[in-house]
């Protein structure tokens, strides 16, 4: 089976605080797992029935046996692309739910993590050029080599259809919002799909409004903009002219992370399925609110008769 998803970027292993409303140094025990926005988008979208691959890097150490081992074994990732990187070591994220809303995730990937290392070597160039998806994180860009790496698969590319940009804003990864924009800005026009929130559109636009930012977005060529807007749902332009807005489904949250990446996930399950990008983003609204309900990230990816039960209902049942 050909890949359908290729995502390139950031992969660690996350441990999960288990006492919840305490800071980091009151935790007791955390349970483990693996993480990092392009990781979980791929583990998402592999969960609904497609073969997913991640161009990552991890270190040739015990976390990084685990990693591989949890992406082949438990989540059924193509690691084909995944290298072992001889000097680095695998890194850590702690995430702790003092505000289950608004989680803190403590980044251990000093003196470089080896995701950032990603060179164009690592990967296939014809799979990168014609894989139907197409996914990187704007994250990609704060660090060389993985921002020159990243332009060059992006060249491969051509912005074909569903080359998509997630704005995955993170600012310890970054030195300032300045150097951020100037970064992230130029990978715009090489991207079909945009992907962020209104803090990420300012980052990357200077525009958080999203009619504002979606006008920006399409101007630039980019033929759907999607638009995430919290409790308020989402909003989907074309270059069309089509607009919608996809409302929320309410949900009781234990833990905001992961809802995102969730929601990639699905869009990219409707992208494959073909539908219509504001059934996608339906899809992606589902999905997001059941990861919100549930504690971790790739563990708690749903399945798709999960994220058919909440559309059927309009609601997320009760120990989903």
């Amino acid at each position: 089976m050909d890949i359908e998803l290729l995502t390139v970027g950031r992969i660690s292993v996350d441990l999960y605080a288990e006492q919840l409303n305490v800071p980091l140094e009151d935790v007791q025990s955390f349970r483990k797992s693996i993480g990092g926005t392009a990781t979980n988008v791929a583990v998402a979208t592999a969960r609904l029935g497609h073969h997913a691959a991640l161009a990552t890097r991890v270190g040739d150490d015990p976390m990084g046996r685990y990693v591989r081992h949890a992406l082949e074994e438990t989540f059924k990732v193509d690691t084909r692309y995944v290298q072992n990187d001889p000097n680095l070591r695998t890194p850590l994220a702690f995430a702790t739910m003092e505000d289950p809303a608004e989680p803190t995730v403590d980044f251990y990937r000093a003196p470089q993590a080896p995701d950032m290392m990603i060179m164009p070597t690592d990967v296939d160039r014809d799979v990168v050029a014609g894989v139907r998806i197409f996914w990187f994180p704007a994250s990609r860009f704060a660090f060389e080599p993985s921002r020159s790496t990243m332009h060059e698969m992006l060249s491969w590319r051509q912005r074909a259809q569903h080359t998509v940009l997630d704005l995955d804003w993170r600012p310890a990864f970054w030195p300032d919002t300045a150097t951020a924009r100037a970064e992230i800005s130029p990978a715009i026009d090489h991207a079909s799909i945009v992907i962020g929130n209104r803090t990420e559109c300012e980052i990357a636009l200077g525009v958080s409004d999203p009619e504002h930012a979606a006008d920006a977005l399409i101007s630039r060529g980019v033929t759907s903009a999607v638009i995430k807007m919290g409790g308020d749902g989402v909003l989907i332009a074309t270059e069309d002219g089509d607009r919608e807005h996809i409302p929320p489904y309410p949900v009781n949250a234990l833990s905001g992370l992961g809802a995102g990446d969730a929601f990639g996930g699905a869009f990219c399950h409707g992208l494959l399925s073909e539908w219509a990008i504001a059934d996608c983003a339906r899809a992606g609204n589902a999905a997001g609110a059941i990861v919100a309900a549930r504690l971790m990230c790739a563990d708690d990816m749903p399945y798709l008769s999960d994220i058919e039960l909440v559309l059927a209902r309009g609601s997320v049942p009760e120990g989903i």
